[in-house]
């Protein structure tokens, strides 16, 4: 089963593996920094299908929780 951005648990990491969704949803989110190959880190998701915040390097983001589904991850393992 795949685990996508929005299963990972709050303060997790993960490695980005696939992008599901067409031309226009990678450009997004390659203006976001977000592609495959990058680590990224669920900082929060707000309630009641609200965004999830992530950090990417330095940077924070807030992308919709339809988005964040379409990220899939492969979470790193704990140290």
């Amino acid at each position: 089963m795949e685990t996508t951005l929005f299963d990972l648990e709050s303060g997790k990491e993960a490695t980005i593996t696939k992008l599901k969704g067409g031309e226009e949803f990678r450009k997004k989110l390659a203006s976001l920094n977000i592609r495959a190959g990058k680590t990224i880190r669920k900082i929060t998701a707000e309630p009641f299908h609200g965004p999830v915040v992530i950090a990417i390097g330095n940077t924070e983001a807030t992308i919709g929780m339809e988005m964040a589904k379409k990220i899939v991850v492969e979470p790193l393992k704990a140290q």
